[in-house]
């Protein structure tokens, strides 16, 4: 695999607070890479040195093989970017914006088509004042691929969106990857992390302190299986905190949810087939990449 986006120990500091401390990753060419993190952790600013929009105080990006600084220009040409916070002239319509942001780059996406495929085509005329939230979202993307990037930045592309609105950009986001594009998202949903990326890398104080396949951070979890069940008889949780591997065990209207792993699940069944009791509803699931995130960032102390 070609690697298209390349961070080498980068450093940023504001004021003598450093934001970045020595970060280090590398984004494949056809890819889903995902940047998660709390808030302040240095996300945001990690995508802004890759954008070129930040100059990093140490280390090396580079985009294509293009350095952000030295080559702005040259990155422009290879990398769309949906900002974080984003806005246009309220009096603009999505066509204005489209015929004007294509005019920009030598060999431009067709915006016709791109506005067909994010369903904009009947908001062409539409001023972008009037537009809700998720067709402003839509605006975002064609806008940062009307430029036919092979890179394209998305930074906390769901914040704000209704549930149905999220799952259209989902669709969206997964398209954009499936015509070749490489895809940088930043995000604090971890469903949408879970769904999208292929690699998700896990920044904390500036710092990353995973990076792996969401499945292989979910599979490194405290408590990565999750059992659930009512029983048919009352079980003492202290008896239930006494089985293998057990990291939690929570009751709320007479079911019974504990977080541990393989073992946890054969001892449980033992347990219960010597008391002769019933488990109603058994589940057996993993744990969700929330766990995983709370365990990485120590965000549960």
């Amino acid at each position: 695999m070609t690697t298209v986006v390349e961070v080498k120990q980068l450093r940023k500091s504001y004021g003598g607070r450093e934001v970045v401390g020595g970060l280090s990753f590398g984004v494949e060419e056809g890819e889903i890479f995902g940047i998660l993190g709390p808030n302040g952790a240095g996300k945001t600013t990690t995508v802004e040195c890759v954008e070129g929009l930040r100059v990093p105080d140490g280390g090396q990006v580079r985009v294509a093989g293009l350095d952000p600084v030295g080559d702005r220009a040259g990155v422009r040409q290879v990398l769309g970017a949906q900002l974080q916070e984003s806005e246009l002239q309220a009096k603009l319509t999505v066509r204005e914006a489209l015929e004007l942001y294509a005019a920009f780059y030598p060999r431009p996406a067709d915006w016709g088509k791109l506005a067909e495929r994010l369903g904009l085509v009947e908001h062409l005329d539409k001023r972008f004042g009037t537009l809700s939230g998720g067709q402003k979202q839509r605006l975002f993307i064609a806008l940062a691929l009307v430029g036919n990037p092979r890179v394209v930045v998305l930074d906390e592309l769901t914040t704000g969106l209704d549930p149905r609105a999220r799952r259209d950009t989902w669709e969206i986001v997964e398209d954009v990857r499936r015509q070749g594009v490489t895809v940088l998202l930043v995000t604090h949903f971890m469903e949408e992390a879970q769904r999208l990326c292929d690699r998700v890398a896990v920044i904390d104080k500036g710092r990353i302190t995973a990076l792996d396949t969401p499945r292989g951070l979910i599979s490194r979890a405290t408590g990565a299986t999750v059992i659930s069940f009512t029983p048919s008889e009352p079980l003492a949780t202290p008896e239930l905190a006494a089985l293998p591997a057990v990291v939690t065990v929570e009751e709320k209207d007479g079911r019974i949810t504990l977080k541990g792993d393989d073992d946890t699940v054969t001892a449980l069944l033992s347990l219960l087939a010597r008391r002769r009791i019933t488990a109603r509803q058994l589940r057996v699931t993993d744990a969700t990449l929330d766990d995983a995130f709370l365990d990485l960032t120590g965000a549960a102390k």
